[in-house]
């Protein structure tokens, strides 16, 4: 929580613990460099997929938690190419079992461990979930045996495959082949990337438990869909529906050439915002385009390309993770004037009445897309004076140098607004709080996860904001949030909200809340989890929930038409009536 979260998922591509440097033999095993060499039959009968879903579980916990596997010494991937034909060709759980428990023997003997233990109940958030390991119907009792002996006895300290990034503590998964050459991996290799993925959420996702569903009866959904796919398409889409099955609004696959394809490399001119439960025009990616195109703020887009918009919000709400409804309708809201031909037939509501547009499309470098994030203008100064007194800091374009003049200024004004329907230019929930509390005050508490027991994570100490010493600002706090507010900016109204003077106004944010684990499958497919658990300090939830606003305030169609932000009006007068 210490790094920007969209900063931080690119430093940690360049993290290192010393396995890193390690080169271990068996670990550079270069027999599946770029295919697998499985091939699966045309369609998986039942007991071929219950056996792959159980060597899926098994492959996993091995992989984590066996100490010769953790030192480096074995290359799971190819450990699991070698040992799948064999499990697959089983005819019953014993037969499979007996094939799984010598290739469980072949990692070594696992020494007595010393140091493992039990954490008391109230220490830890979230618990491993492994009841698996003692289901009859899945092991052998001899299995289960060899099994819970390695839980009992898992590895302690480094980790080959996965560390912690540093001060942050969220997953960092390396040594991981991407094997990124194929735009569609042989079937072995999609079927890695399902339990590769399937695991690491397994054991590394702070919020497994709010996934809203059995995790586990997930995998056995997945295999037949993995191991089918055709095309490069079919692949991505399969893996998107199952990363948007965590409702996570971190996840997805990004900057995927397949998947920008499918959804369309061009985009009209106009920002669309569900409003209302509708898709309203809000603004203008492209000031000039935007007018062209004959669409004006308030209008409801009603029908694209033929089709009722909400069909087509239907079409894409398996394919879009989210935490909750308001972020997926916000990513949701960007695709449906995305597509591959230059014009696209829209129907339109305007003051009631409906009528046919033709609009036009054109290549992202046109447009200004990064307004979705609520910053329309990067170079925008942060700070201005509204009328009445009221001090206005923008959070989207903040810089931490600017801090003390900007709160200099705020000190002398009636109330201070901060704006975070955006995403925070620096993380500055430390320095900015410092201004707003007299004293030191927790806000949030973290859980992280335990690389020596993976799939725990216990709970650490809380956050606190701290006051600077004759600094504060006595006058009314108003933050304002949206489903644009998400992640940091989370994070960051956590903070601020402790001000015994501050007011959240708004709408429930996005729901995505700890620092993001970036996760690489077969194919150069690469797609992100949240990494870190955060609760309020008496432990109510954030991820999925959002942040709930203090007073509930959502734009209006009528409100867009006319030009105005209702939300910053509506700040602007609990100021004004404070007294």
């Amino acid at each position: 929580m210490k790094l920007p979260y969209l900063a931080l998922a690119f430093h940690l591509g360049c993290a290192t613990v010393s396995l890193a440097q390690k080169t271990a033999p068996a670990a550079q095993d270069t027999a599946f460099q770029q295919r697998s060499g499985i091939v699966f039959p045309e369609k998986l009968n039942q007991q071929q997929v219950e056996n792959l879903a159980v060597l899926g579980r098994v492959w996993g916990f091995v992989k984590y938690y066996h100490p010769a596997v953790a030192a480096g010494n074995f290359n799971m991937d190819a450990e699991l190419f070698r040992v799948l034909p064999a499990v697959l060709a089983a005819p019953n759980e014993p037969a499979r079992s007996e094939v799984l428990r010598g290739w469980v023997t072949k990692f070594g003997e696992v020494p007595k461990c010393k140091t493992c233990k039990e954490l008391p109940a109230d220490k830890v958030r979230l618990q491993p979930d492994l009841a698996w390991l003692s289901d009859k119907k899945q092991l052998s009792d001899a299995l289960s045996t060899q099994l819970i002996y390695l839980r009992q006895n898992r590895n302690q300290g480094e980790h080959y495959y996965v560390s912690t990034a540093p001060r942050v503590e969220n997953p960092v998964f390396q040594h991981e082949a991407s094997y990124g050459r194929a735009a569609l991996p042989d079937a072995g290799l999609r079927l890695l990337a399902l339990y590769r993925f399937w695991n690491m959420v397994d054991y590394f996702f702070p919020y497994r438990y709010a996934i809203g569903e059995d995790w586990q009866q997930v995998l056995p959904e997945f295999i037949p869909k993995l191991t089918s796919s055709s095309t490069a398409e079919q692949y991505r889409l399969s893996l998107q529906a199952l990363i948007a099955r965590i409702h996570d609004s971190h996840a997805g696959i990004y900057e995927d050439e397949v998947l920008n394809e499918y959804k369309g490399n061009l985009y009209a001119p106009v920002r669309l915002r569900f409003v209302e439960n509708q898709a309203v025009v809000t603004d203008y990616y492209n000031a000039v385009l935007g007018k062209e195109s004959g669409l004006q703020p308030g209008d409801v887009v009603v029908q694209i390309g033929g089709v009722p918009v909400p069909e087509l919000v239907k079409k894409w709400q398996p394919l879009v993770p989210a935490s909750n409804e308001p972020a997926q309708l916000r990513d949701i809201a960007k695709l449906l004037l995305r597509g591959h031909t230059e014009k696209v037939p829209v129907v339109v509501r305007r003051d009631g009445k409906e009528f046919p547009l033709i609009i036009t499309r054109y290549e992202g470098t046109k447009l200004n897309l990064k307004m979705d994030w609520g910053t329309p203008d990067a170079e925008a100064s942060p700070w201005r004076l509204l009328p009445g007194n009221i001090g206005y800091l923008a959070l989207g374009t903040i810089k931490k140098s600017k801090l003390p003049e900007v709160m200099r200024a705020a000190k002398e004004t009636k109330g201070l607004i901060i704006d975070i329907r955006n995403y925070p230019a620096e993380f500055v929930v430390l320095p900015l709080s410092q201004y707003l509390v007299r004293k030191s005050t927790p806000f949030a508490f973290l859980s992280r996860p335990d690389v020596t027991y993976p799939g725990q994570f216990p709970v650490k100490q809380p956050e606190y904001v701290r006051s600077g010493i004759g600094q504060f600002c006595p006058g009314k706090v108003v933050i304002l949030v949206s489903e644009i507010s998400q992640s940091q900016a989370e994070f960051t109204t956590m903070a601020l909200r402790t001000a015994p003077n501050a007011t959240v106004i708004g709408s429930t944010t996005a729901g995505a809340d700890g620092d993001v684990s970036t996760i690489v499958l077969p194919g150069g497919v690469s797609t992100w989890i949240t990494g870190l658990g955060v609760y309020y300090p008496d432990g109510r939830e954030t991820q999925r929930i959002g942040i709930v606003p203090d007073i509930e305030v959502k734009p209006t169609i009528q409100g867009i038409k006319e030009g105005r932000d209702e939300v910053l009006e509506r700040a602007v007068q609990l100021i004004e009536t404070a007294g």
